[in-house]
């Protein structure tokens, strides 16, 4: 294995922008998400783009890592323009926004392309992303159009 998995915790929102920024162009399929209401668990797989391993070097090959989301501590999950019943869809993430709510819980809502969200209510902020396995090689690098 050329480069170590990467295991994140986040605790606080700066924590949280971290894990975001790594998660940056991840790919996440509807199947891969499940919440786990007994457990107070959220949990998501994604094939992350491994950016760090890019910036290392020009002639470095793309590549792509199975990461797993969880959050923990979840008092409720609430989702905006994702069929669960279109379990192949896959979605493209952008970023983890966090505020507090009213009642002083945090809301995290992980916001994908085509303005599908998922907003997970917490009473604090437990979130750990953890590489699985081996990373593979991926012909495609992710493109953003400067504004």
């Amino acid at each position: 294995m050329d480069s170590k998995n990467l295991k994140l915790i986040a605790r606080t929102e700066e924590d949280l922008r971290v894990v975001s920024a790594y998660l940056q162009d991840s790919i996440a399929s509807v199947s891969d998400i499940a919440n786990l209401k007994k457990n107070k668990l959220f949990l998501m797989q994604l094939n992350r783009f491994m950016w760090e391993d890019v910036e290392k070097g020009v002639f470095r090959k793309n590549k792509r890592i199975r990461t797993i989301l969880k959050f923990e501590n979840v008092l409720k999950v609430l989702s905006k323009n994702i069929n669960q019943i279109k379990k192949n869809k896959f979605l493209d993430f952008l970023a983890i926004e966090t505020s507090r709510t009213i009642d002083n819980n945090y809301e995290m809502k992980i916001i994908f392309a085509g303005d599908s969200i998922v907003r997970v209510i917490s009473e604090v902020i437990e979130v750990t992303l953890d590489d699985q396995g081996e990373a593979w090689d991926t012909k495609n690098k992710p493109k953003h159009k400067a504004l």
